[in-house]
């Protein structure tokens, strides 16, 4: 029985101190992350979300994330019915010799007819130069044209850094973007629903003609597929884009989603190293992986704020309420680090006046929550009457009278008032003495004046 009740005190105290540990134990910090490239860009997509900066609004050559913007006109395009998909487009011996032959290419001969869609998978999987120029010719007569367009779209979309001189990215020292303005570019593009499947291609067939035979591309970004080369594959990516020129590195625009969850990731000025087993490693879709994996597991969705909460009083006044409960305008749920508990989340409210007065509507902005971590703000909410406060019409009388009584007018008037009213008194006073005085006078006389007394005779 001694050695029951002792095993079961033992057992009593470990899980004791395993509780006590487990609580005092805090949430492992998350790692901090470090790419391998010029500027790195981490963001969520759908809500904005942004969970990793680095040199993003530094000028950088963006290579064939040009393309991008190129495409994005194309798709603008065809939406507004200036072009269709199936529309078919010749090549100009123009658009042909404006780029390297020895370049990223699609084997286009001038004279050579496709379809807008063939042309936008040339551009946008194979990474051809020469389909650009062929599209832009098609929409704006010109390579010069379009890229006036190219230029003028990026500053339209708030693009503060980017400036273009070619449609596909070959080399130009005046020919730069940021991170943080591809971003920009590429949110635009995927409100257009052809795309992300664009994009996504993993490989097309270009159809023959008079001068080349049917050929199959495969895509140029190795998260999709590896058929250029094996390694790199990640199953939760989706597009974007590849880029390479000797002076840009290697640069990369991809999504990838996981658990319900996606990111966009931009790496631009990426390098390839060399391995110790004598290959090489292009660190633009490593990084990305990376990138991407650190994302997902060191954020997580919370909610901070429900809009049902009602989270202060606020006085009012001319009312027999004398006060209104407000409440957030809308819930938050925000990604945040691992290690932060929501709760940990600083509120702080700000009451634009208080005490206000009635009259009080339902939905009346009457403040706003700002949600920080520090010097991270997650959202600033408006805060809203919870309901309606009725004025009273006793007290707003009783404040109409009491400022009207206030003012220093109304007391001059006042005064001036009653110094008329003493002044007409003591006139009134001082005329009716009188008056009175001279009728007790005229009396006398009168009294006198007419007895016939003539005097005492002597």
């Amino acid at each position: 029985m001694r050695a029951k009740r002792l095993s079961a005190f033992f057992l009593a105290l470990f899980l004791t101190v395993s509780l006590a540990l487990s609580i005092c134990v805090p949430a492992q910090a998350i790692e901090k992350m470090e790419v391998a490239a010029r500027a790195a860009l981490l963001l969520d997509p759908d809500t904005g979300e942004v969970l990793h900066t680095q040199n993003i609004h530094d000028r950088l050559p963006p290579a064939s994330l040009t393309k991008i913007m190129t495409a994005l006109l194309v798709l603008e395009a065809v939406d507004d019915g200036r072009l269709a998909l199936d529309t078919v487009l010749t090549a100009s011996a123009s658009a042909i010799d404006a780029v390297p032959p020895e370049g990223s290419n699609a084997a286009i001969k001038a004279g050579d007819a496709h379809t807008v869609d063939t042309l936008l998978k040339c551009a946008m999987v194979a990474s051809a130069n020469e389909a650009c120029n062929i599209l832009a010719e098609a929409l704006d007569g010109s390579i010069e044209g379009f890229v006036a367009r190219m230029n003028a779209k990026a500053e339209d979309l708030g693009c503060t850094n980017t400036h273009f001189v070619t449609t596909n990215g070959l080399p130009d020292d005046d020919h730069y973007t940021t991170a943080w303005d591809l971003y920009l570019i590429i949110q635009e593009a995927m409100e257009h629903e052809d795309f992300m499947p664009l994009c996504d291609t993993r490989h097309f067939t270009k159809p023959a003609t008079d001068q080349s035979p049917a050929r199959t591309y495969y895509t140029t970004n190795l998260l999709l597929s590896p058929y250029r080369a094996a390694g790199y594959v990640y199953s939760a990516a989706h597009g974007i884009k590849t880029g390479y020129t000797s002076k840009a590195g290697n640069c990369l625009a991809s999504t990838a989603t996981k658990g319900g969850r996606s990111l966009l990731g931009i790496v631009l000025g990426a390098e390839t190293v060399k391995l110790e087993n004598g290959g090489s490693q292009n660190q633009s879709f490593t990084e990305m992986v990376r990138l991407f994996e650190w994302g997902f597991q060191s954020f997580s969705r919370q909610t901070l704020l429900t809009g049902r909460e009602l989270l202060q009083e606020v006085k009012v006044e001319l009312s027999e309420v004398g006060q209104v409960v407000v409440k957030p305008e809308r819930g938050v749920e925000r990604l945040l680090p691992v290690d932060l508990p929501p709760e940990e989340v600083e509120r702080e409210i700000v009451i634009y006046q208080e005490p206000i007065d009635a009259p009080v509507s339902e939905g009346d902005v009457l403040g706003e929550l700002t949600l920080r971590d520090g010097d991270t703000i997650y959202a600033t909410v408006p805060l809203l009457a919870n309901s309606s406060v009725e004025a009273s019409r006793l007290l707003v009388f009783r404040r109409q009278a009491l400022a009207f009584l206030s003012q220093k007018k109304v007391w001059y008037i006042a005064g001036a008032a009653a110094a008329a009213i003493v002044i007409l008194s003591v006139g009134i006073h001082l005329w009716t003495k009188r008056r009175r005085q001279n009728r007790h006078n005229k009396h006398t006389y009168n009294a006198y004046s007419g007895s016939n007394y003539r005097g005492r005779r002597r």
